[in-house]
């Protein structure tokens, strides 16, 4: 049950740290000025609750990952053990990690126009997530790449997975008065889209070599679901490929039935991302062989 309630918690975590990502992303850097300040009001409630989901998430991930460490239930909130956890290396990181998921908290709350701080915060937990699970297996120069392999992966996968949501939005606003913004905004993170899907797909192949070398279990659970995960990957660029290269193209400025197929190929991108974030919040956890 503790090892359940973990993987659920690692797929919370992940999923409200992209959401923040996503939406400090668009208004600290991709949105023009003028849009800014527009979607710094649509995301404000969406980082505030994100925020506090990702800091209460980080807490409780700490108290089971005590309880699994130790001897159950009944270590999950005994201090002597939690002690003895932040001696670890994952304790040592995740002391950090949940002092960055607070402030973070802090800065959604009480100064929730300062998008540029959440986007380094978000970046700051994404890079020490870095510093646990299987990304922290070697030690030396071999394991410093392989943590900034898996830093740049995950911060890839925001980029690219954490901006779905607010381009739906801007496609909303495609129109009227925001035309000429939501549409340079979009342009301008399908600009950064291509960088960072290319990002995970070349992180993600040194991050499978780091770990397994140049064979594959693929008779093991890890194996089966690493690949599974692959494929919903190859899913999503295809989609990714497909709205960037058939369907733009082929808008109208009146409303058409190729923004409404985009909407919905972008909807499905959201569920397979969805998917790989349950995916690797659960094979994340297993031995790879």
């Amino acid at each position: 049950m503790l090892a359940f309630l973990y993987v659920a918690l690692r797929f919370i975590h992940f999923g409200a740290l992209m959401l923040i990502f996503g939406n400090a992303l668009y208004c600290a850097w991709l949105a023009p000025s003028s849009l800014q300040r527009l979607l710094l009001r649509r995301f404000q409630s969406q980082q505030q609750f994100a925020a506090l989901i990702s800091a209460v998430a980080a807490l409780l991930m700490f108290g089971v990952q005590s309880g699994q460490m130790g001897n159950g239930w009944g270590d999950v909130l005994r201090p002597s053990v939690w002690h003895g956890v932040l001696g670890t290396q994952f304790g040592g990181v995740w002391l950090w990690q949940m002092v960055l998921a607070m402030l973070t908290a802090g800065v959604a709350w009480l100064a929730p126009h300062k998008a540029s701080r959440l986007l380094l915060l978000a970046m700051g937990q994404f890079v020490l997530l870095a510093g646990v699970g299987h990304a922290a297996m070697n030690d030396g120069a071999e394991g410093a790449l392989q943590r900034l392999n898996h830093a740049l992966h995950l911060l890839c996968a925001a980029a690219w997975l954490g901006g779905l949501l607010p381009l739906l939005f801007c496609m909303q606003l495609a129109k009227g008065r925001w035309q000429t913004a939501a549409i340079y905004t979009m342009m301008h993170f399908s600009r950064v889209g291509h960088y960072a899907v290319a990002g995970v797909l070349l992180t993600g192949i040194l991050n499978t070599l780091f770990i397994l070398g140049f064979t594959l279990p693929w008779q093991t659970d890890y194996g089966q679901l690493l690949l599974f995960k692959c494929a919903l990957v190859v899913m999503m660029v295809v989609i990714a490929l497909a709205n960037r290269y058939f369907l733009v193209p082929r808008f109208r400025p009146e409303a058409g039935r190729e923004k409404q197929i985009f909407i919905r190929m972008t909807q499905a991108e959201v569920v397979l991302g969805a998917l790989v974030l349950a995916a690797v919040s659960l094979f994340a956890t297993w031995e790879p062989f």
